[in-house]
């Protein structure tokens, strides 16, 4: 039947390597190409218009890498699978490859055989993401409509990804997203909260919710997942109304879980909630960095220390070099206490980038709520502590709303 058939969009800026590739796929009866693309923007929008199961990806393109329009093309559509092609075997381009979305990786010229098994592995895996879209879709319509379990939040709609991350141990990111996602979460934007510290993570401690289910119990099915699985696993943090996924118990159970089924996790967690918060550790892991590469922004939590701000300035430069731009950063300092003399405004200025929060130095509010298990968010956010978060709140909030614009007005001009 047609609609079994495979669909696969070619994108290579060579016309020779479109051709070959077409006719290698002529003879497979449940092959279909349904289009060609010389670039990367080209293929990012004819696989928005031609919807097709697979997406043949060459790396070195003119205008947008390979990499880069597989991100783009993965987010927008979460079932399209990318084989990348490439004409070197690097294990960096593969792995940044795999972090990007792609299904597979393939050095040119690949030999037919192995094209047309990766096609349809990849294809196979597009038909089942688009029946468990539409089970999804219909299930959580369903709980929408029955009980607001999404609180108004359409199902439809992609949530947005929010990593906050130090270079520097100590600075206070847990503290920050915890309270964070307190500040976001409302009956308009459902928040969830993941612990993506997965050897020493203490998201549950800070709200006294350990011993609990965690990111373990969802590993194992990232590729059979539905609303009812999550809303089963998550813990329900009955103070605040946020939904958390907490860290695994013991240290050595973090080796269980890849980056790509934490990427997975959180690619699901965008369908049903407005904000995924993703608390992480300094040391970049692949959970962290596929974490990082998926985010819609990045909150860099800096202090007024000299080892702090120097790390910001390498973090920043390996961002830059990553391809995330400024635009996706939010530098907020924790912890400011204006008698040192380092001020946000020199530390922006010496590192060329704006600090968007200052979060001041309360260390009896802070620790306290550890110790106590109780955010500040929930019985002292009226302190200068808190209105520092929800500043911090506030600007992220902003920052997505203009890079949505930006995007519209992106896509209304091509």
């Amino acid at each position: 039947m047609a609609a079994d058939k495979i669909r696969v969009l070619i994108v290579d800026d060579i016309a020779e390597t479109r051709e070959n590739v077409r006719k290698l796929l002529q003879f497979e009866s449940d092959v279909e190409v349904v289009g060609t693309a010389r670039t990367g923007k080209e293929g990012i929008q004819l696989t928005q218009e031609l919807n097709p199961d697979v997406v043949l990806m060459d790396i070195n393109m003119p205008d947008i890498d390979g990499i880069t329009a597989t991100e783009t093309i993965r987010r927008d559509s979460p079932h399209v699978q990318v084989v990348i092609l490439s004409v070197q075997g690097d294990q960096n381009y593969m792995r940044r490859a795999m972090l990007a979305g792609a299904r597979d990786f393939l050095t040119k010229p690949p030999m037919g055989d192995e094209l047309i098994s990766a096609i349809k592995r990849a294809g196979e895996m597009a038909h089942s993401e688009r029946e468990k879209g539409a089970k999804q879709q219909m299930i959580l319509s369903a709980s929408t409509g029955s009980s607001n379990m999404m609180g108004g939040f359409s199902p439809t709609q992609q949530g947005k990804i929010i990593v906050v991350y130090s270079p520097k141990g100590g600075t206070g990111c847990t503290t920050i997203a915890v309270n964070l996602a307190i500040a976001l979460n409302n009956e308009d934007t459902r928040t969830v909260l993941v612990d993506g510290n997965l050897q020493f993570g203490d998201v549950a401690v800070f709200v006294n919710e350990q011993g609990k289910n965690t990111i373990l119990d969802i590993a194992p099915r990232v590729d059979d997942l539905d609303a009812e699985i999550i809303e089963e696993i998550l813990i329900k943090h009955e103070g605040s109304g946020i939904r958390i996924l907490a860290a695994p118990q013991r240290p050595e159970m973090a080796e269980k879980i890849s980056g790509d089924q934490f990427m997975k996790v959180l690619q699901f967690m965008q369908r049903m909630y407005s904000y995924v918060i993703v608390d992480t550790s300094s040391i970049l892991t692949d959970v962290i960095l596929a974490a990082v590469d998926l985010s819609d922004a990045m909150v860099l939590v800096t202090t007024q220390e000299i080892p702090s701000i120097k790390n910001s300035r390498l973090i920043l430069d390996l961002l830059n070099t990553m391809g995330i731009g400024k635009e996706r950063i939010v530098f907020a300092m924790n912890r400011y206490d204006k008698r040192i003399a380092i001020t946000p405004e020199r530390v922006a200025e010496n590192l060329k980038h704006e600090i968007s929060a200052v979060i001041p130095l309360d260390e009896k509010v802070a620790i306290t709520a550890v110790n106590r298990g109780i955010p500040f968010m929930l019985d002292n956010k009226s302190q200068p502590i808190g209105r520092g978060i929800f500043a911090l709140a506030e600007s992220i909030r902003a920052r997505m709303i203009a890079l949505d614009s930006e995007s519209e007005a992106s896509t209304a001009r091509r």
